[in-house]
Parts: structure tokens; C-alpha cells; sequence
């Protein structure tokens, strides 16, 4: 923690010379902040992003900020199970390893769509593009020592709710409701890999954080009240992507954390403040709904997950 303030900022960071660090939808908002404070730590960074035009002015504005930058990009639509494979086969034929895979990119209040295979566009992309990948680009860091896994909820995955027989969300569609089902869905993630993974013996972990009320671009969708840089009335619970990128670095680089912990800011409700140990929620803790999302997860993707032979 910083001296004198009991925060855990930047300046708390280990240095990452040396290795390096996947964030999916790193071209803005916390995402961009996050592979700015790893760029300046010296990591080789890999910025996941779909959009290739927003992708290189973030890669331009990074190595504007930080001199020597080592930045690289990665073609990835998380809407697509076709793109989320070829980025996969990418990734790994530019890095035999990477240290940190950040799972970050996400839609919230969404209008009601599917994405290319037909999922609900919030559990496609937060959940389903993430398990899918993660799967396909995980024999990457398993060797790794110090390697994780890091998966970006939020608060909302309190109010989440996952109707398995409705995964479509065909019945009375909400946009709210389908965030935080998603949500939900990455907290339940998060938490069975880290299970599986400590059962394996394996070295690397995974952590769940969030970045609590950043003000991003996020707002894009929601009502015309909560809208716009300011963030209208919703400013005073939220805070700038900075800040909230602050509890992405720390479930990725502090040393202290352990696998299957929860990250975010210690605030009010965990929209803003510093990053701080959190509890998640009793239902992101039920194994058997983390264990029936597993499944499901695998059945849908296609994607099996392989871990150390030790595990059997």
C-alpha cells in the first residue's frame, strides 16, 4: 500500500519487464487504462480489441505517454465464436506464453440482439466470447509461473439472475436484467476456473475484480439521464477510468492476491475508491450453478477446457 494513505495505487505495482499481458477491449475506458499502467511497468502488452481503427490510436496514445512503449494488437470480436478462434490461433503464434490474460471487454444495457451464433448479446460477449477464449489460450499460461486469469465483473452480478432454460432471453427482455446476468455469469466463471485450477495443482489462478462506477463509454446505452462524459446524475457515484483500472492492475499484479478472489473498489456499494478485498455474492458461490454453467458453457462454445494431467 502506498505510504501514508493505505491505498493500493500504481505506485504499488511490481515492475513487468518481461512478461506479458492480454486485456480484451483495450482500446478505451478501463481497458486502455489498465495497458497504460502495464506499458509503463514495462510489460509487452496485447490489446484485444475488435475495432482496428480504435485499437491503433490507443496503441499511438500509449507510446505517446509512455516512451519505449512494447504494445502490440490482436483482431478479437468477442460476438463471434468464428473471430474468438482466430484470435486464439493468433495469439498463439505470436507468444509461446503469456503471464496474464485479462478478460475485460464487455456491453452493458444493450438493446435486445444476439450476437453471430445466436447468444443474447450480453451473455454472448461478457460471458461466452471470454469462457470461449480463455479456454482455447489457457495451456498459454498454465506453465507460467505467477501466471492468472483475471475476470471483470461488477456489482450488478449481485442482482443476477441465470434462466437456463431462457438463455435467449426471448421472455420479457431487460437490458438491466441481461447485464447482470451476465455478470453473474462471470463471477460464477471466475470462481469454477479458479476451482479447477487449484484442484489441477496448478500455478496459475484467477481472480475476479471490477472497476465499480467508471466513467466510460459504457453509458453509451443507458438512459438519456445517465448519459454523455459526465455521466449526468450518476457522476457522484462514479469515478475516472483510471481509478477503476486501478483494481484490474491489482487483481493482475499484486503479489498478495490470492486465486479466487474478488477486487474492487472499497467505496460506497463498490462504485468508487481504491481497490480492496470484496466478498461476492452467495449465489456466485454456488457450486452447483457455478458447475451447471460450466457445462452449458462447454456445450455451447465447444470449447473444452484441458488442465494439467495431474488433475485426474
Amino acid at each position: 500500500m502506498s505510504e501514508g494513505t493505505g491505498r493500493w495505487t500504481a505506485a504499488d505495482m511490481p515492475g513487468q519487464s518481461g512478461r506479458t499481458i492480454v486485456i480484451t477491449g483495450a482500446s478505451s475506458g478501463v481497458g486502455f487504462e489498465t495497458a497504460r499502467l502495464f506499458a509503463a511497468k514495462g510489460a509487452d502488452v496485447v490489446l484485444a480489441c475488435r475495432d482496428h481503427g480504435r485499437a491503433r490510436r490507443a496503441m499511438e496514445r500509449i507510446a505517446a505517454d509512455v516512451p519505449g512503449a512494447r504494445v502490440e494488437e490482436l483482431s478479437l470480436d468477442l460476438a463471434s465464436l468464428t473471430s474468438v478462434r482466430a484470435a486464439a490461433a493468433e495469439l498463439r503464434s505470436r507468444h509461446p506464453r503469456i503471464d496474464v490474460l485479462i478478460n475485460n471487454a464487455g456491453v452493458m444495457w444493450a438493446p435486445k440482439g444476439t450476437t453471430d451464433d445466436g447468444f443474447e448479446t450480453h451473455f454472448g460477449t461478457n460471458h461466452i466470447g471470454h469462457f470461449a477464449f480463455t479456454g482455447l489460450v489457457l495451456d498459454l499460461l498454465l506453465p507460467v509461473a505467477g501466471s492468472r486469469v483475471v475476470v471483470v465483473s461488477s456489482p450488478a452480478h449481485r442482482a443476477g439472475r441465470i434462466d437456463f432454460d431462457d438463455l435467449r432471453f426471448d421472455q420479457r427482455y431487460r437490458p438491466i436484467a441481461a447485464y447482470n446476468r451476465s455478470k453473474l455469469a462471470n463471477s460464477l466463471f471466475a470462481l469454477m476456473l479458479q476451482a479447477k485450477l487449484a484442484q489441477a495443482g496448478a500455478g496459475t489462478i484467477t481472480v475476479a475484480a471490477h472497476p465499480g462506477g467508471a466513467r466510460t463509454e459504457l453509458n453509451r446505452t443507458m438512459p438519456l439521464l445517465f448519459r454523455g462524459k459526465s455521466w449526468g446524475l450518476a457522476r457522484p457515484i462514479t469515478h475516472p477510468a483510471a481509478i477503476g483500472a486501478l483494481s484490474l492492475a491489482r487483481a493482475a499484479a499484486d503479489p498478495a492476491i490470492a486465486g479466487g478472489s474478488y477486487v474492487g473498489p472499497g467505496g460506497w456499494r463498490e462504485f468508487t475508491g481504491y481497490p480492496a478485498l470484496l466478498t461476492p455474492s452467495e449465489r456466485a458461490r454456488d457450486r452447483e450453478l457455478q458447475q451447471r454453467l460450466w457445462q452449458e458453457s462447454e456445450q455451447l462454445t465447444g470449447v473444452s477446457y484441458h488442465f494439467p494431467a495431474a488433475v485426474a
